[in-house]
């Protein structure tokens, strides 16, 4: 039987070591590699084009959501599982709309792991399994993407980056040189994002950023 070939993203490597372990129990399962950070990750699937990936949602420089969004546009065939503390419909919906294929609990059990990642990779949805079947049906696990207005879904994955970086701290020297633009364009990116979510400096940025799950902090 062919394995089914796992990426597995975290940026504890406790709980990658945890998962890579657990994984290993599993006849099926053949763990190809871990990555640290959503970026990682992106290079990672690139290279090793991975059936399944368990990608965590809150990680630095670049989310599990974002990292999914462009692993989507770059390798279409693979399949990613969230991993997340959070139980909200707004990371949920999040998540699936960036292109997930399931979404699991990180309190979740081995076996409900297994699971997740046997699921998606014969093409269906996967939630975990505490989460309320409404939340399921409203989820997509009937195959179609949720999709809400709002502010978020005017932002593009450039500026989605930006108000990440912008939450955790950096500043625009920093971001500039994570994403290789100059200080004068990301002073730019910066302006417009606070106008076009109406937050008038960056501590109300970040609320709105964490309220909304376009930037998951654990």
């Amino acid at each position: 039987m062919k394995k089914i070939r796992v990426l597995l993203v975290d940026d504890h490597r406790l709980v990658r070591e945890g998962l890579s372990s657990l994984l290993a129990s599993y006849e099926t399962i053949e763990v190809v590699g871990e990555a640290a950070n959503g970026r990682q990750a992106i290079k990672m699937a690139e290279n090793l084009r991975p059936d399944v990936i368990v990608m965590d949602i809150a990680m630095e420089e670049m989310n599990g959501i974002e990292a999914t969004r462009k692993i989507g546009e770059l390798c279409p065939d693979c399949k990613v599982v969230m991993l997340s503390m959070h139980a909200t419909a707004e990371y949920i919906h999040n998540s699936f709309n960036a292109g997930a294929s399931g979404y699991l609990l990180k309190e979740s059990a081995g076996q409900e792991v297994l699971e997740a990642i046997t699921i998606v990779h014969r093409g269906r949805k996967f939630l975990s399994h505490r989460l309320s079947e409404t939340l399921a049906g409203e989820m997509l696990l009937d195959g179609k993407k949720a999709h809400a207005e709002g502010p978020i879904q005017s932002l593009s994955p450039r500026e989605r980056e930006i108000v990440q970086l912008v939450v955790e701290g950096k500043s625009s020297s920093e971001i500039a040189d994570i994403l290789f633009l100059s200080v004068k364009t990301i002073e730019s990116y910066r302006s417009r994002l606070m106008k076009k979510l109406g937050t008038p400096n960056i501590p109300s940025l970040v609320k709105f950023a964490i309220k909304h799950g376009l930037t998951p902090l654990e």
